[in-house]
């Protein structure tokens, strides 16, 4: 009789932890004897699995067999069996599309090939995008157990996400040495900080890092959001400041407030899920123009307001002791959801790191298979508390 195997994989981009949660998950099944495969690069090779072509599914080069290797790499950066944005559920758009041959191809493929490796269940590690994944997979009847990935911390059902700390951490460093250049320039820095859709980060990490201003997606409605106005309230505060001899300063702006730029401004470059690249959206940039023509026509002096985009120095940074623990005890909860016979399920903890599994249906929208999105909501204490250490509430 063929021994018992899971399979794991790891879908998006890069967090601090990632080989905690990896090394954990791995041994908790080595040390009950099932084989652990990992799949290389997400669902990229899965997807164009060809059940007539023994060669679309190579042993070493698209899946490993896992083991106790992965003692080692708790602490290490990056992804033991790498990443990638492989989208297979991007053409389905409802339950219905399950049902096309031609939409859930790619889905179907990856059924193929975990048949195809006699693979019972399959582990999936990622953010929200390859939660809609999974959860296709589910309904198409195959096992998945959901691991939550995202330094954005956005993620409905848990506090807080392996690596998002750690990447505040980087932030926390980054900021203070760009505050310390800004204050022997007489300069500002208008930050980019990565987030999709929500604030965490950028708050977290202008408190950590002494940013006089914080704004994220949660300070505007979308008819609120004009960049000329923002522009013009960030020339307040830098002529406020100047009335106390402080010349220099550090803003820090969300990356998902490119999404409410006005047409004229927005990229038309989009990741394989349809997502504006924020890389390309220069959303930190059109700020901090408009700040510097905004501060010369109140003062007819020129400011030096500098934009720097900060994100793939986070990604992969070296996770902190809490990162560590939270991202092994995510593993161990896969493990443990397993034996619970939890199909279906996110891995989350509670306040004292207990496991728990959240269904799919609390996450996902049955409507539109639409994740739920968790935001800073406004008005709550950490959102006060980012105000009560701006310069001065943005108003």
């Amino acid at each position: 009789m063929e021994r018992k195997k899971v399979g794991i994989l790891f879908s998006g981009g890069p967090a601090p932890a990632a080989n905690s949660v990896l090394s954990s998950l791995t041994l908790s099944f080595v040390n009950e004897d099932i084989q652990v495969i990992g799949f290389m690069k997400g669902f990229e090779y899965l997807e164009n699995f060809n059940k007539k072509d023994p060669l679309s599914l190579l042993q070493d080069y698209h899946y490993r067999t896992l083991g106790l290797e992965v003692t080692k790499i708790r602490h290490s950066s990056g992804v033991y069996i790498k990443t990638s944005r492989a989208n297979p559920g991007k053409e389905i758009k409802s339950k219905e599309d399950l049902k096309d041959e031609r939409k859930a191809k790619p889905l179907l493929n990856i059924l193929d090939a975990l048949e195809y490796l006699n693979i019972e269940v399959l582990f999936t590690i990622g953010g929200d995008d390859t939660l809609k994944t999974a959860n296709y997979l589910r309904l198409l009847g195959f096992p998945v157990i959901h691991i939550p990935k995202t330094i954005d911390n956005d993620y409905y059902g848990i506090a807080w996400t392996f690596g998002y700390w750690s990447a505040v951490d980087v932030y926390r460093q980054l900021l203070l040495n760009l505050r310390g250049d800004a204050e022997a320039t007489d300069a500002y820095f208008v930050v980019e900080v990565m987030g999709r859709k929500s604030g965490w980060l950028t708050y977290a990490a202008g408190i950590a890092g002494e940013a006089v201003v914080m704004l994220s997606t949660e300070d505007f409605e979308d008819e609120d959001f004009n960049i000329d106005d923002v522009a013009e309230k960030i020339v307040e505060v830098i002529l406020e400041r100047e009335k106390e001899h402080k010349f220099y300063g550090v803003i820090c702006i969300s990356e998902g407030l490119a999404d409410k730029l006005p047409p004229q401004f927005k990229t038309k470059e989009r990741d394989r899920h349809g997502n504006i690249i924020y890389g390309a959206a220069h959303i930190g940039s059109i700020i901090a123009e408009r700040i510097s023509l905004k501060y010369r026509d109140r003062t007819g002096k020129k400011k030096k307001v500098v934009a720097r985009q900060i994100g793939y120095q986070t990604r992969s940074a070296p996770p902190i002791s809490f990162d560590i623990v939270l991202g092994s005890m995510l593993g161990y909860g896969g493990y443990i959801l397993y034996k619970k016979g939890l199909f279906g399920h996110m891995v989350s903890v509670t306040d004292n790191f207990d496991i728990r599994g959240i269904p799919f249906e609390d996450l996902i929208t049955p409507e539109t298979l639409l994740t739920k999105v968790r935001l800073v909501t406004k008005g709550s204490d950490f959102y006060n508390l980012k105000e009560a250490l701006s310069y001065r509430p943005f108003e």
